[in-house]
């Protein structure tokens, strides 16, 4: 499918003629505004017919369902992933933002003025509302879509934890005449580490997204675990904890629908519908569970052609992290081997006088390298999963080193090159194609 532009660079009807699209583009009558999805804008004057399109949106916390279909045949259909840990890049920015401002010793107080405006949301919310709103004008600005349909609903989250509950129960919350998150949490979890099932050692509290850059401290993102399982080298990626998922119900799509919900119909100015109706529309065409065969019913999508879905992923579009810290690595006398020394740790996990563990020091051989700091001085041209030209291949950009002069690219086991031998084809920020 080819999504054609007229002069103006408004929206006309997409079309399937491939040869016509390149006798247009050989003949300087048309010019390639997009790669993916493939996108031309006119280049003379044309007559602008279109046909009705409905959109059909399925919104959720961590991915997006689309889908534009005609009385004939749909016309776009795909899904895109959202962007993650939001939430824990604000609190690192809070934390840069208070050790800046501790230093202005005569910096005046401004508690008294800080107010938030009507309407204002948290900003790892506003930000998923924001993206949801900015893919779909990003839609409407290839297709001439007439009518969206986006599905919201409300989750009573206390029914759902405890189907029984009325009335006053509603004030009471789980975590009601407990002291505080951690003595909950080792009851919930019978006081017994969530790997090993041991109870004779002592217990401590793990954040189970911390592979990932979670760190809050909601229960759902808690679990109990023992000393000897709660250990740096098991937190490292190919360890137990890395990646580690255990069966723990989590509400946070649940809670920003029930927030979003009106808000995306009216800055939309849209229609809506519900999930029971989607489900059942999808049931009776007999459509496996998909976010895009979702937005497929919630657009009215019945016996119309299907396309081929195409698959987004939200990137960021910009590290602001200027230093980052590498480890020193020691041989280790047991393996002969080389890892990091936070995995041979003093067994001290606090800054108390009690061991917690094993003083793994003396399994310390030589330093192979000392630990040292980076500080990134400006913002490279090329960033990872850009795409660029290289031999004439399209390449993906792994990183850039050496103060931007080369590049590693995801050749093999990798190759570098310098930055002069590359010309840019495609910078993979915001919403990139997979």
């Amino acid at each position: 499918m080819v999504y054609v532009l007229n002069k103006d660079g408004k929206p006309l009807m997409p079309t399937n003629r491939c040869a016509k699209v390149r006798i247009l583009l050989k003949e300087k009558k048309a010019r390639v505004v997009k790669s993916k999805p493939f996108t031309i804008q006119l280049l003379y004057e044309t007559k602008n017919y279109t046909q009705p399109i409905t959109l059909g949106i399925d919104s959720g916390y961590l991915n997006i369902g689309f889908s534009a279909v005609t009385n004939n045949k749909e016309l776009i259909s795909g899904e895109v992933a959202l962007l993650q840990g939001m939430s824990e890049r604000l609190k690192e920015k809070r934390m840069y933002r208070k050790q800046r401002r501790s230093r202005l010793r005569h910096r005046e107080p401004r508690f008294n003025n800080r107010k938030h405006k009507e309407g204002w949301l948290a900003p790892s919310i506003q930000h998923k509302l924001d993206s949801h709103v900015r893919f779909i004008e990003g839609l409407k600005s290839i297709l001439p879509i007439t009518n969206t349909i986006i599905e919201v609903a409300n989750f009573d989250i206390q029914k759902i934890k405890d189907p029984s509950i009325v009335g006053k129960d509603y004030q009471n919350g789980e975590q009601k005449d407990f002291y505080n998150t951690r003595e909950y949490i080792f009851y919930r979890d019978h006081y017994t580490c969530q790997i090993c099932k041991r109870t004779d050692i002592p217990l401590q509290v793990h954040h189970i997204g911390y592979w990932k850059g979670n760190r809050s401290n909601r229960p759902e993102n808690l679990a109990t675990l023992c000393v000897k399982c709660h250990t740096p080298k098991n937190h490292e990626k190919g360890h137990i904890l890395y990646n580690w998922k255990p069966k723990l119900n989590g509400y946070k799509d649940a809670t920003f629908m029930s927030i979003v919900r009106w808000r995306l119909v009216d800055i939309l100015n849209c229609q809506y519908t519900y999930g029971y109706i989607t489900k059942s529309q999808r049931i009776k065409l007999n459509l496996p569970k998909t976010h895009y065969n979702d937005a497929f019913c919630i657009a009215g999508g019945k016996t119309q052609e299907r396309i081929e879905p195409i698959f987004y992923k939200q990137v960021r579009r910009n590290n602001r992290s200027l230093e980052k810290f590498y480890d020193a690595k020691y041989i280790d006398i047991r393996t002969n081997e080389k890892v990091k020394s936070q995995e041979l740790f003093s067994g001290r996990r606090t800054r108390n006088k009690n061991n917690n563990t094993e003083n793994l020091h003396k399994y310390r051989r030589e330093k192979v390298s000392a630990g040292r700091k980076t500080i990134r001085k400006k913002r490279y041209f090329y960033q990872p999963n850009d795409l660029v030209k290289y031999n004439n291949k399209i390449c993906v950009v792994k990183g850039t080193f050496n103060k931007g002069a080369w590049v590693m690219l995801k050749l093999g086991k990798g190759k570098s090159v310098k930055t002069g031998d590359l010309k840019p084809y495609k910078f993979s920020k915001g919403f990139a194609l997979v």
